[in-house]
């Protein structure tokens, strides 16, 4: 559906695209802006989204915010007069703050009430906020961040605002996520791995860092296979002169000091232990240190004339200019073209400072931080379209960009560089606000945990990588016999359940953010299948066992544990609700019913 508004004076015509959802309750809206006139025109703000609440009440205002390891923690408050706005000018949609927001009213919880969620299609710049005037309106709008955008819009030219997803719930913010993750799962998200199982992997950064060698990396991937993992993910360090974080970003040929035979040679190894092989990569970001810096200085993104900043050592390539987009197809074609790459981890470990093009002219520096969004979406539609077979994982430093507008590209995104159980606990219960839970990269990792410092067992490190795409980041060769036999019943659990798991529908039942437990429950499309996660974070002494309210069961049906054999009415389990008891710090408990 379409809503076009024209200025007669300058003939600058607007178009509001929409788009229906009938089966998913959901409204998608985008604004183009077209030229008709004989002069420029500046555009210095173009919102996607704006929506009035005529009778405003008494809302809320919830949100994700967070930092580098401690994204999307749910925050809600009070909605006053005036403007409430987070955003993000950093060149990608943040650690900081995540392209959503939602209003629901002072009653809502998390399965009753009103709520209405907004979720920008935009992996950069972006603004989201809410206005409320002296007369009660309430005004939410979404789009593009007008912090230092200009784009100059010649006649006859037209400019394409990126898209909202919108979707309004009854039933809570339960309702509104279950809206937005169907939509997610079977609209947004595309590609042959959107429906079929995806693999268990390891990754070996935790295990190795940048201290690896080809005999290290096949024995951590032999132990992985004996128990069942079956793909390795070779992470940082295997290219250039690359022993830390310095230097060689850009220049992607292995490194012969640790990988003589190449990079082929340790990929069939893999291969030949009848595993998939999977590479690390950061293909926007140069050292300064690297072949491809000093032979092309001007393609790192800089204002002329100025200092360039370091972050992480490194800095971040144009992806405003052709030639630099092209550059990175061809050295990931050449990474994927021999079929031995089955997975890539695309990272992006800084964010963009001093934006600038030593290649746009003067007028046009202010169009480089959406060109440069634009450039990226290029080079991904073209690797992902070219390589179909190969699984992509998102990756900024973590969950930096973790957003609608890559997930078009890539199926899933690790969510944070947090790897800690507890704090996965927060971030994931968070993430899933907006985003389904197959999008979501989890790894059981080592402990004392690199991050935090926290120690907590295989078990729960377990069940709680297992409400996300699940796998591992350690060298498996080093555990005891025990934790062994728990890692080979967990792999066997995910790989039975983890596409149910990931297909279901999901229930947020207790809150970390509220207090001292995590809960969240899967219940399959024809209700047969329920699986639930309950966790506690610390144990106390002389403590009746906690109980588990179930939701969205078959009231009528009959439940058997499969681990107690014991049967339950749906009826029972949504309104008394059973008992879970566990013991110590950090304790967890994964619970699996069938309909009988």
């Amino acid at each position: 559906m379409f809503l076009e508004l024209e200025d007669s004076l300058t003939k600058l015509r607007l178009t509001l695209q929409y788009s229906v959802y009938n089966d998913r309750d959901m409204i998608t809206r985008s604004v183009k802006v077209y030229n008709g006139g004989n002069n420029n025109v500046e555009l210095l703000r173009v919102m996607s989204m704006s929506m009035d609440f005529i009778h405003s009440g008494d809302y809320d205002l919830v949100h994700l915010h967070g930092a580098w390891a401690r994204e999307r923690h749910i925050e809600r408050r009070t909605v006053m007069h005036g403007i409430q706005q987070i955003d993000s000018r950093r060149g990608a949609s943040s650690h900081h703050h995540n392209p959503f927001i939602c209003l629901v009213n002072k009653h809502t919880t998390e399965q009753q009430g009103d709520a209405y969620g907004f979720g920008l299609v935009y992996s950069g710049n972006f603004t989201a906020g809410i206005e409320m005037n002296s007369e009660e309106v309430l005004r939410a709008y979404m789009g593009i961040n007008d912090f230092n955008f200009r784009w100059i819009l010649e006649p006859g030219a037209e400019f394409q605002a990126p898209e909202v997803i919108m979707t309004y719930s009854p039933d809570g913010l339960t309702g509104m996520s279950q809206n937005f993750h169907g939509f997610i799962r079977k609209r947004l998200c595309r590609g042959k791995f959107r429906d079929v199982k995806r693999p268990v992997l390891i990754n070996n950064w935790e295990a190795t860092y940048f201290r690896f060698d080809e005999e290290k990396l096949v024995k951590i991937a032999s132990s992985a296979k004996e128990l069942g993992v079956e793909l390795m993910v070779l992470d940082d360090g295997w290219f250039g002169k690359r022993n830390d974080d310095n230097c060689s970003l850009g220049d992607w040929v292995a490194d012969r000091e640790k990988l003589p035979l190449g990079l082929e040679h340790l990929a069939k190894s893999i291969k030949d232990l009848g595993m998939q092989f999977g590479l690390w990569v950061e293909p926007e970001m140069v050292s300064p240190d690297s072949d491809l810096f000093r032979a092309h200085p001007d393609w790192a993104i800089q204002v002329a004339g100025r200092e360039k900043s370091l972050g992480r050592r490194q800095l971040v390539l144009d992806l405003s200019r052709k030639e630099v987009c092209d550059y990175i197809v061809s050295v990931v074609s050449g990474l994927l073209k021999d079929g031995s790459v089955s997975y890539i981890k695309w990272d992006m470990n800084r964010n963009i400072t001093e934006p600038g093009s030593l290649l746009l002219p003067p007028e046009k520096q202010q169009e480089f931080s959406h060109r440069y969004i634009l450039g990226l979406y290029h080079v991904l539609e073209t690797l992902t379209t070219s390589f179909p077979d190969v699984l992509f994982e998102g990756c900024a430093g973590g969950g930096g960009r973790f957003d609608l507008g890559v997930l078009h590209y890539y199926p899933q995104i690790w969510t944070s560089d947090d790897s800690d159980a507890v704090e996965r606990m927060y971030i994931q219960y968070g993430t899933s606000l907006l985003y389904p839970t197959t999008t979501m990269g989890a790894h059981v990792s080592a402990v004392p945990n690199h991050q935090v410092g926290r120690t907590t067992s295989i078990e729960t490190r377990g069940n709680i990588a297992m409400t996300g795409r699940f796998g591992y980041e350690l060298d498996l060769a080093i555990l005891t016999e025990e934790e062994k036999e728990i890692v080979r019943q967990q792999i066997k659990t995910y790989k039975q359940w983890g596409q149910i798991l990931h297909e279901s529908t999901m229930y947020r039942l207790q809150s970390p953010f509220a207090g001292n437990t995590f809960a969240v429950e899967f219940v399959s499309e024809e209700k047969q299948y329920v699986i639930a996660v309950y966790a506690s974070v610390l144990g106390s002494a002389d403590k009746d066992p906690d109980r588990l309210y179930f939701a969205g069961l078959d009231a009528d049906a009959y439940y058997r544990d499969l681990e107690t054999k014991k049967e339950y009415s749906g009826s029972f389990l949504m309104h008394l609700g059973i008992p879970v008891a566990t013991k110590g710090d950090f304790a967890s408990k994964l619970m699996i019913f069938e309909k009988v």
